[in-house]
């Protein structure tokens, strides 16, 4: 690998304000921010949306409409047996 060309690598800490998690991963974004976790200073990176707020991955999804448009015509067109019967 050619020398200095290269971003540097490092542990940063990413942290999502709605849930105020913080997910240490490592990555090579430019920060001028730091923070100070656990006794070590880290790049700091703020998130709208991680998986720890996201509705999907929490499961607290909002049911807008219980019934979609199938489930409607089933229950109006429902037949109640089969012709012949």
């Amino acid at each position: 690998m050619k020398e200095g060309i290269h971003p540097e690598y490092r542990t940063v800490a990413f942290h999502d304000t709605g849930a105020d998690k913080y997910i240490m991963v490592g990555s090579t974004i430019q920060t001028s921010r730091t923070v100070e976790l656990e006794g070590e200073t880290y790049p700091y990176v703020t998130l709208d949306v991680s998986m720890h707020s996201h509705p999907f991955y929490t499961g607290k999804q909002k049911m807008t409409k219980r019934d979609g448009r199938v489930a409607r015509f089933n229950k109006q067109f429902a037949m109640t047996g089969l012709k012949g019967e």
